[in-house]
């Protein structure tokens, strides 16, 4: 944990992940302030929006935070890069594609470069591109996910196995258990992302909040398989139309439009459920609660702690056969 801290200069090794068009300064600095690393993401965000974020968030905040940009979707790659550069964003995360070609310029212009990787040969390519850090994001996690589909508690441990620098675990984490799980695994820290839509910061649609809270363990659908375009999502009657547009052998840029990140910010923000989706992680069946996010931050660190001293406790019952 220390070494993801000293890195991103930061007091808890708590990643908030990229929320593409509906990022919000409001909660990414609430993050921030509460001594994770918040995120704005650039989704497909022109420039001029993404700029705005970006000086709405150095206003509420001077804690470090991290610019997303998702390489598959992202409209103006070289001009988002260039965009951290002149707004001095300490650090970007590279997602959704060949981080490579960005990397040696970021890391040039004294920016930390996050790489987001699904498997042990993207990080291992990341880390010999120059990136400071791997986030590995297993299965469980929400929205644009891999086709690969490994799991987080599988992905972790190889990928620690596999890069010398930092490991932090993404998808299916939300509470105490989850990062002491992610501890435990090798990561040394965490990404997340659907937990924090529940939280007092959150400027989301309460229909999202509801949605959220009152999910069970098999609320949430991939979509997207048919066409290469994996998503997981909340279930909803618009996830519905999803499925059953992939039944009947919708086409890929079709179901490319259905699930743009416009039809997301209806969902999400606007809180019209038929017309756009939510997106929502496997976590979603154990978010039954709405703390502050400095609450949320201190609860699974705290929380943490309490389960490796009680682990550690019970361990010393245990006496080990020669």
């Amino acid at each position: 944990m220390k070494r993801v801290c000293q890195l991103l200069s930061i007091h808890y090794p708590i990643i908030q992940g990229g929320m593409g068009n509906i990022s919000s300064p409001i909660l990414a600095s609430a993050v921030s302030e509460a001594g994770g690393l918040g995120t704005i993401g650039t989704g497909t965000l022109s420039l001029e929006e993404v700029e705005s974020l970006l000086l709405d968030m150095k206003q509420r905040t001077a804690k470090p935070f991290a610019l997303n940009i998702p390489i598959s979707v992202t409209t103006d790659l070289k001009g988002m890069c260039e965009l951290a550069v002149k707004h001095a964003v300490p650090i970007v995360s590279l997602s959704a594609g060949n981080p490579a070609p960005y990397v040696p310029f970021l890391k040039e212009c004294g920016i930390k470069v996050i790489c987001v990787t699904a498997s042990v040969k993207q990080a291992k390519k990341a880390e010999e591109a120059g990136a400071d850090l791997i986030v590995g994001e297993g299965y469980e996690a929400a929205g644009i996910n891999s086709p690969l589909e490994i799991t987080t508690m599988t992905l972790i441990p190889q990928l620690v196995a596999s890069v010398q620098i930092p490991v932090v675990a993404a998808g299916g984490i939300g509470d105490a258990r989850g990062f002491a799980a992610a501890l435990a695994l090798g990561a040394e820290g965490v990404q997340m992302g659907t937990r924090l839509i529940a939280t007092e910061e959150s400027p989301y649609h309460e229909r999202y909040l509801t949605k959220l809270l009152e999910a069970n363990d098999t609320e949430t659908v991939i979509v997207g398989r048919s066409v290469g375009k994996v998503r997981r999502v909340l279930r909803t009657e618009y996830a519905d139309q999803l499925i059953k547009a992939e039944l009947s052998g919708v086409k890929p840029e079709d179901f490319a439009a259905m699930t743009d990140e416009e039809k997301h910010r209806i969902g999400a923000v606007e809180g019209r459920l038929g017309d756009g989706f939510i997106n929502g992680g496997q976590i979603s069946g154990i978010v039954k609660s709405v703390p502050s996010v400095q609450k949320l931050l201190e609860d699974m660190v705290g929380g943490a702690v309490l389960i490796y001293k009680k682990q550690l406790k019970e361990f010393e019952h245990i006496s080990l056969k020669s």
